[in-house]
């Protein structure tokens, strides 16, 4: 089963939906997605342990705080070309214009709601976090690659050997145009999915 979960932030449903969840409203996007897995879970669909997330850019800041905040509701978690640090995204081109989207952490009352949620700084050592990968481009323009970098260190550095990263040299932050080193990418999000999640060691 797949289930695309339309969360408060996204553009799905107009301009009102997209601003429900802007700079210190973003917790309520957050909470959404938690809430569609704890659906998922409640209707039988899916186990915690059996449920797998994946999301990029944005999407994987969302994955991210979902690892950091709910751990127990995902037995494997994709973050891809993700925005992790929210403390210092600005200070990593091109992160200073989203400050319209996210605030502005240079600002107290801004570097209160982003430090809330920001999963690069709530890694926690004594978290049962689920199996972790993350994923990144050298050549990303969007959003620098030090995010998922610094991510993977911190979580193995507090001892979650479960966590794999994989950074490709080339393309940006879509990815690369050659279509076989993409099916490669994505036959490697499955199978570590189909590992994490089916028991296979």
């Amino acid at each position: 089963a797949y289930v695309q979960a339309c969360i408060r932030g996204g553009g799905e449903f107009g301009p009102a939906w997209h601003q429900a969840a802007l700079k210190g409203n973003r917790q309520n996007g957050f909470d959404d997605f938690a809430a569609v897995a704890q659906d998922v879970v409640k209707r039988g669909i899916a186990t915690a342990s059996s449920l797998g997330i994946q999301g990029g850019s944005n999407g994987g800041l969302l994955t991210g705080v979902s690892l950091t905040q709910h751990p127990e509701l995902f037995g494997a978690v994709i973050i891809e070309v993700p925005l992790l640090d929210m403390l210092r995204y600005a200070e990593l081109p091109p992160g200073a214009s989203w400050m319209a989207e996210y605030g502005d952490p240079s600002k107290p009352e801004d570097a209160k709601w982003l430090s809330a949620y920001s999963p690069y700084q709530h890694v926690d050592a004594a978290a049962a976090y689920p199996p972790v990968l993350l994923t990144t481009s050298t050549a990303d323009d969007r959003v620098h690659p030090g995010h998922a970098r610094k991510m993977a260190a911190r979580l193995q550095e507090a001892g979650h050997a479960k966590t794999l990263f994989f950074e490709e040299t080339e393309g940006g932050h879509g990815g690369r145009g050659d279509r076989r080193p993409q099916a490669a990418q994505t036959a490697m999000k499955y199978v570590f999915l189909q590992r994490a999640l089916g028991g296979v060691a």
